[in-house]
Formats: C-alpha cells, structure tokens, sequence
C-alpha cells in the first residue's frame, strides 16, 4: 500500500514522500511526482533512509545509566524517574537550574510543544543563539526588515544567477532542476566559492574566492558599480556612508585579499547591471566571525544593482518556514538566562547560581553537531540527571542519565515548512513505533501528568495540528492531511526600504602555523549528525590539493590539527581545490574521533550569536 508524508528532517527542501508498505514495513520510499519541488526524486540521504529505519542502533525501550552502564527500564518508570527529578530540581535550586535544549534534527512543528511543557514548567533555562543560520538572518532582518526570500521558481526569471556560497547538489538537491532549467531558458549561472564542489557543473563559470574573501569582492564590485555610475540608489540609505564604506580600502588590497583579477569583479558588476540578476546566498558563507556582514554586503549589492523586489532578482537566504503557523502561544515567559547555543560547552560548565543539574536534550546530537565538542561532552557528561530524546543511538544518548526513544520521521504526525521554497506540508505515520515507543509529543504529555501539567498539554495530535495552524492563515490543518499546500507568499519579495551596511568586516586573521581553512562540509550520505550508512572504523575522509598534502599520498593517513583539537583523516587529493582549503565531512562520529566539530572553537558570528564554523584553520602533520 502506498502511503503520503513529508521528510521533516533539516534540509531546505522538506519534500513529499510516497512510502510504499507491505506487511507492516516500509519496503520504498519515492518523490511525490507531484509536488512542484519534489518532482519525484528524493536525495541519496533520504533514499537510504530504510537503512537507518530499521538499523540496530535504533532506540527500542528506555535507558537508564547505572555506573558505566547504560539499562533498558519500563517507559514508565523513566518518565517517573525523570518527573521526579525535575520537581526536586526545581524545588531545591529553582527553574534556571534546568536547561532544555532542543536543535532542528526534526523541522517538525510539534516539536514546539517541548519549549511549551518547559515554559510552563519554568520558565527555564533555554538557548540563544543559533548554529544553523543566525548570522544571516540577522543580517537579513536589519537590511530588509523582513525575512524571508523569492519563491525558488523564480530563478526562471533571472537573467543572471550569482550562487554565492552554495552547494545545491548536496544540501538542496532539488533547486538543481530549476538551475538547469533556468540555464535552458538563457540564463547564466555564476558560481562563488572557495571549494571546488559537485555545483561547478551547474554553472557557466566559477570563482574560486580566497577563503574569507567574499566580503573583500563585494566591496570591489560595489567600487566598481559605484566608479561607472551603474548604481540605483532608491528605497537605500545611508548612501553616503555606504559609499565611504567601499572606498575606504584601495582597489588593489580588496582584489589581493579576494584573489580574483579585475576582469572577474567587472564581470561580476557587469551581471548585476544587466538584470534581473538573483543572488543566491550559501548558508556556510554566514558561518564566519564576519558573517553577517558578508551577507549584509549581498544585501547591498542587490539593492545599489537594481535587483530587489523585481521578478528574477532579489538576494535570498531563507524562506521563513514558520511564517504560517501560529507559535505565539508557545513561549509566554522570559527565561531567568540563556545559554549561547555555539558555546554550549563552556557556558553549561561555567554555569553559577545556580549551576545546570538538569539538562534536557531532543531533536539533536549537540555532541557531534556543535563547535568544541570535547567539551560539550563534558559538560553533558557532568550533569546531574540528563535527559536526551531521540530515535537512534548517538554520541549524546551515550552520556545520558536517561535516554527516551521516540519516533522517526516514518513513525511521525506533525505539520512542516520549509526553509527552502514556499510549500507546506504533514508528515503522517505510514507505519507504527515499536510498542512503547511515543512521538516526542506523547512523551511530553506523559510527562506533564506527573508533573501537574496536563491541563496544558492536552489533546490529541489533529487538535495541536489545528492550534498551530487553523485561524493563523489560509490554510487549514485538513487541507495539510488532503496534501501540500503552497502559502501564498509572494513569488517576489517585496523590499521598499534598505538599511545599508556601515561597517567594515575585519581583515581574517592570518595563522602560518595553520594554512588551511578548514571547511566542515555537507555530505550527500548524511543529513547533519545523522548518517544514512553505517560509518566505517577507518579514518574520515579529507580533501585538499596535492601541494598541500605534506607529501602524504592520496589515500595515506595523516592528521590535521587545529590549536584546538586534531583527528586523523584519510587524505583525498583534488587538484582542482585551492591550496589553502581542506574539506571534511561535517558531523561524523566523536567517541571514533571521527567528529571534525572538535578541532572547532566556539568562536560567535558577529550578529545573531551563529556559530564561526568556517574559521577555523588546521595543518596537515604526518
């Protein structure tokens, strides 16, 4: 029998899924042919999901640590154990000393209900901060005003597309289609990126700016738009001040810094003049210490070029996925403080008066997934009662005190946006959960029994569908159960005011120590932390060009060090990268010393407390 869903796990493309069930198991998953952005395909990840699905590592039955040990106990008695924890918690250090902490390893809307049952709890300690995408959006809201990007069919309208920074062919599988179609129709298609990835066959031209260096070329084709009287300044402001702020450093550094010649940067200025010309930003070029203001300077490039708020035009992020739902009710209460979710690690630790006894873990692996690992597994490893929800055993499930099973995005009832194009959707259960094992919503609510919270967490999973949906917008919880629904944003985002960078990004620091800019990237076999396959015992694979290999072979086992940390890596050479570029699978496997994330430093973006990924540099040692 065939069955409809919605992937919801973290990817831009949230696509509808046909599962075909036999005899109480999943036997194929398809692509809604459909669905105007599936189009019947899924991506590698998700079409080895049945790998995952039914892999031993899945989580059956509760566990509860005693000694070094982890032991399967009755749901019931965890949720017990975890109840009376947390009320004596409260009652002996109050709220702050409880974190709960929840990432995006499931985009489902539901999952919302666990700030609700902490909230009412507390409130309690929660996260600021975001690793995913805070700078950017920061940056976003303060030029624009609004958050949110061009339908991605759009693209059929540009004359131009400038792909800054991203690689759709491994993390949005399923804007190739429309590239191409887009090239079909005339188009041309500009790639900027520091390495060579599998999207340099989707463009008619790559740029392979130095590490770093996007902000130094924006500023150099602003120069340019600005010395050939190519630039529209209406709705911008400051100008003047904008102005200042491209000439302040000479040509010549700003191409040195770039590592590209004038002809690339005029060509660059020549696109954006003959419009419309869309500017597509990469989530990884927000992940530097400067990455808000890089992206601020796209914002403004787009803006000074004529290319906001026109069919084919405008300079897109994000699309705002829960912009058609109505979360307002979730959070009512201030938290008594936050933890910066980048420094989890070192915040958690230093955490006084009081300390963190309590820390509550779901929809994430923060072990693997967030900068200086090795010390988020001490300070998770150091709490006092620990909770981690999840589907499979990771990193984080191995240093719990309790860990809860819960269901995977096959076993799942929930509603889901996107942050990648501007279609609604729900999943559905196709199959049921191991016996005992509840959605997290069900967990919650059992949760909230025992601890004399059940007035709020009442109701059946349709009757939170329709809090969260129904009277917010045009779209109904049944319509999302009949199949995806397109909200009706605009194709074209309108932008009628533009706030203009006026600071300078730092020039990056320079380390002769360790020249290479290590690039912790997304990989076609794994969706974050959560991989489709099993991972080898062997090292992880790193790429980097033979000079700069150290005289390791292709294939030799060598180790790369940051001043933070090191992991030894089975090098791949590439002679099409940079030299001063090594890439690494980002998530992986910490307890294999397989998790590029603990040769990363907490280091914050400037805006929007995201997390400097891409700033960290290593060196090859043999």
């Amino acid at each position: 029998m065939r069955h409809r869903t919605t992937c919801n796990r973290d990817c831009p493309d949230a696509c509808a899924l046909l599962v075909d069930v036999e005899d109480g198991r999943v036997q194929a998953l398809h692509g809604d042919p459909d669905h105007p952005i599936t189009r019947g395909f899924l991506c590698p990840r998700t079409n080895r999901f049945l790998h995952r699905q039914y892999h031993p590592t899945r989580l059956r039955e509760p566990l509860l640590r005693r000694g070094d040990r982890q032991v399967p106990i009755p749901l019931s008695d965890a949720l017990d154990l975890a109840a009376e924890h947390l009320l004596r918690i409260r009652r002996e250090s109050g709220p702050a000393a409880i974190f709960a902490y929840r990432l995006g390893g499931s985009l489902g809307l539901l999952k919302e209900v666990t700030d609700l049952f902490f909230d009412r709890f507390g409130p309690v300690t929660t996260k600021s901060g975001d690793v995913c995408s805070a700078a950017g959006e920061a940056a976003q809201e303060r030029d624009f005003g609004v958050l949110d990007a061009h339908d991605p069919l759009d693209l059929l309208n540009a004359r131009h597309i400038l792909n800054w920074g991203r690689n759709p062919v491994v993390s949005s599988v399923h804007l190739v289609p429309v590239l191409k179609e887009a090239r079909r129709r005339g188009a041309t298609i500009t790639l900027i990126d520091p390495v060579h990835t599998a999207s340099v066959g989707l463009a008619d031209h790559f740029l392979p700016v130095r590490p770093g260096g996007d902000p130094a070329l924006a500023l150099a084709v602003a120069r340019r738009l600005f010395e050939t009287g190519r630039v529209r300044t209406e709705g911008c402001d400051p100008v003047d001040a904008f102005r200042d702020l491209v000439f302040v450093r000479p040509l010549d550094s700003l191409l040195s810094r770039c590592d590209l010649p004038i002809a690339e940067v005029d060509r660059l200025a020549d696109l954006l003049s003959d419009g419309p010309t869309a500017i597509l930003v990469g989530w990884g070029l927000q992940r530097r210490s400067s990455g808000a203001a890089c992206v601020r300077l796209l914002d403004a490039l787009g803006a000074i070029s004529g290319n906001l708020g026109v069919p084919g035009g405008g300079v897109s992020f994000t699309t705002m996925r829960r912009r058609a739902f109505n979360v307002s009710f979730v959070q009512k209460s201030a938290p008594p403080r936050t933890i910066c979710e980048p420094r989890f690690g070192v915040e958690v630790l230093a955490a006084t008066d009081p300390e963190i006894r309590f820390l509550w873990v779901s929809c994430a692996n923060p072990v693997v997934t967030l900068p200086d690992a090795a010390t988020v597994a001490r300070a998770i490893e150091t709490r006092e009662f620990s909770v981690v929800v999840d589907s499979h055993e990771t990193d984080t499930t191995r240093r719990a005190t309790l860990v809860l099973p819960t269901t995977t995005m096959l076993e799942d009832d929930d509603l889901l946006g996107s942050y990648g194009h501007h279609w609604l959707g729900a999943s559905h259960p196709v199959i049921p959960p191991p016996d005992g094992v509840l959605t997290d919503l069900g967990l919650l609510q059992e949760l909230a029994r025992r601890v004399g919270l059940e007035a709020d967490l009442n109701g059946s999973v349709q009757d939170w569908k329709r809090r969260f949906l129904d009277g917010s917008g045009p779209i109904s919880a049944d319509d999302l159960d009949a199949g995806p629904r397109r909200y009706p944003a605009p194709d074209v985002l309108p932008i009628p005011r533009v706030d203009l960078v006026r600071d300078l990004p730092p020039e990056p620091a320079v380390d002769a120590d360790f020249p290479l800019w290590l690039f912790s990237s997304s990989h076609p076999l794994s969706q974050a932390s959560q991989y489709a396959m099993d991972l080898s015992d062997d090292a992880m694979e790193a790429t980097l060009h033979p000079d700069a290999a150290h005289g390791v072979p292709d294939g030799g086992i060598a180790r790369i060090r940051s001043p933070h940390g090191a992991m030894w890596v089975r090098l791949v050479h590439d002679p099409r990268q940079r030299r001063d570029v090594i890439v690494v699978p980002k998530g992986g496997a910490f307890d294999r010393g397989q998790a590029v994330n603990a040769l990363i430093p907490p280091v914050l973006t400037d805006d929007g407390e995201g997390a400097a990924y891409l700033d960290a540099r290593v060196r090859v040692e043999t």
